[in-house]
């Protein structure tokens, strides 16, 4: 069980058990196999203790789920988990790799991330993993009956590789958490050298995170704005923070080079290629809208694959910079993420080369 403890006696525990302090991210304390003790600290400058590795996990962020079973290299420990976190398990291939998952509890919430702490008590976690920046009501509920809350922040590249620490240091696979970000940092760092060679226009890139009933689309300050530029490209809804509900009209003014639509509805490139006000856009004229890759999770927002949703874009973009083997780069690394060999079949579904094939350079991803 884990128990708060104040900073300075963690402080002196951890220098104790490590022989000092080296972490890949300043919030969360390192750990090493040998050490008894676990000792974290959460991103709201919370620590705890716990004995041992935690065993009973349960998830409520909707990325944590995918991203605990990829550092842990199982789903054993997860015992609870958002609805939405097995949506992106049911019918998809970490529902094939892990397919225990699929079982796995999802009344954890009662509305939102609104937790529903009896059902959660029944779980009987060592920890629960929950928002740390969306409110008291989220996690004070679960404190108030004794329940050991790791609060997270959300949204950048720096949060995700927090996370991928954290958990490492929680589970007791710190080395494994390193080889992860190892790969992410390699990954961005190659991307934004071959960026530097482009002397091409830069195309506009419009993500949506919803289209169907409405059209919600990122702007500034959102990690799809990140990894756009990552590539080369230009945010037209930069001029918009966070994300926002925009019009047709509107989508038609911006007149996007490239059309990305995102995993959080049902939307396909169709809907955009139908629609009688866009026919004369530049995404659907050169055939360049396409459905955002689902993997181990929604490549859209930062999960554990998300050096693979760059170099996708990347193609997708500037076709003649990056070269990339994406199909040998996602066996190669779920080989790393999940120890498993994805097959041909369950490639072109991570890839949605159903919605996709036809599009613009989408031949670089089809198996020939």
């Amino acid at each position: 069980m884990f128990r708060r403890l104040p900073f300075a006696l963690t402080l002196l525990t951890l220098l104790a058990a490590c022989g000092g302090q080296s972490a890949a991210d300043e919030t969360v304390a390192p750990i090493t196999a040998q050490t008894a003790a676990i000792t974290v600290t959460d991103q709201r400058n919370t620590t705890l203790t716990l004995n041992q590795p935690a065993e009973r996990i349960v998830t409520i962020p909707i990325p944590a789920a995918a991203l605990m079973m990829a550092v842990d290299g199982s789903a054993e420990r997860l015992v609870g988990i958002h609805p939405s976190s097995a949506q992106a398990i049911e019918g998809e291939i970490l529902g094939e790799i892990f397919p225990e998952a699929r079982t796995i509890a999802r009344d954890v919430v009662s509305e939102g991330f609104a937790p529903n702490v009896e059902s959660i008590l029944a779980l009987g976690p060592d920890v629960v993993i929950q928002w740390g920046n969306r409110g008291s009501d989220l996690i004070e509920p679960l404190e108030n009956v004794g329940l050991n809350v790791v609060g997270l922040y959300y949204g950048t590249q720096e949060d995700l590789e927090t996370w991928i620490t954290l958990f490492g240091n929680l589970i007791g696979k710190p080395e494994r958490a390193a080889r992860i970000i190892d790969w992410q940092r390699n990954s961005l760092a190659e991307i934004r050298m071959q960026a530097e060679m482009i002397t091409d226009e830069r195309p506009s890139i419009l993500y949506f995170n919803r289209l169907r009933d409405e059209m919600r689309v990122a702007g500034s300050s959102t990690y799809n704005d990140f990894y756009i530029q990552l590539v080369g490209g230009v945010n037209p809804a930069a001029e918009i923070t966070d994300f926002a509900t925009v019009n047709a009209e509107q989508v038609l003014a911006w007149n996007p080079d490239i059309i990305l639509i995102g995993n959080f509805d049902d939307a396909t490139p169709d809907d955009v290629y139908q629609n009688p006000l866009w026919q004369d856009m530049r995404a659907v004229v050169n055939q360049r809208v396409y459905k955002v890759p689902l993997g181990g999770y929604r490549w859209d927002p930062p999960n554990q694959e998300s050096p693979l949703l760059w170099r996708w874009l990347a193609v997708l973009a500037f076709p003649d910079v990056y070269l990339f083997d994406l199909r040998a780069d996602i066996r190669a690394n779920y080989q790393l993420l999940y120890d498993y060999t994805p097959t041909d079949a369950q490639i072109d579904q991570i890839l949605h080369i159903d919605l996709n094939r036809e599009a613009a350079t989408y031949e670089r991803f089809i198996n020939r």
